[in-house]
């Protein structure tokens, strides 16, 4: 899985100790149906993920990721929610806190397929027939599909 630059640099300063960083969910609808993704890492169906680079305005990067990760170009309707997503320990011993910010957003072209090294399969899922995911993933999915103007705020524990 390809690891930021700017992340890489930090590894060399701090180890593995916990970073926190900030991301972004890109959670796409086109016609009743919500794309997802396949993790390669660890073999489960998510909405589109990444991390923000340095600098990086968070509804670009959510475009930027859902690109990068399945080929599909995207508009970034609204804010959904914000919140933290469980402390996560990659295979290598890496540790990180993500900052998410979750968007609500349309699909504007391109035929999904998996684009990047990060996933195994992207495609439309029915919103009535969505596969098993994480909890934390389904809250997501649920404040985006929710309609509601204002953004959430989750509490993650």
């Amino acid at each position: 899985m390809p690891i930021p630059p700017f992340v890489t640099d930090l590894r060399r300063m701090v180890g593995d100790h916990e970073l926190w960083l900030p991301g972004v969910t890109a959670v796409v609808v086109h016609e009743g149906a919500v794309l997802l993704t396949l993790r390669a890492d660890n073999g489960q169906w998510a909405p589109v993920t990444g991390i923000i680079d340095p600098g990086e305005e968070p509804a670009l990067a959510a475009r930027r990721e859902a690109l990068e990760e399945t080929g599909v170009e995207i508009s970034v309707d609204r804010l959904a929610s914000v919140g933290v997503i469980p402390p996560v320990t990659y295979a290598n011993g890496d540790r990180a806190c993500y900052l998410d910010l979750t968007f609500a957003c349309s699909w504007v072209a391109g035929t999904p397929y998996a684009a990047d090294d990060e996933n195994t399969d992207a495609r439309w899922w029915p919103l009535d027939a969505l596969p098993p995911m994480d909890e934390h993933l389904r809250a997501r999915l649920e404040a985006a599909l929710s309609g509601e103007c204002a953004a959430r705020y989750r509490s993650g524990r």
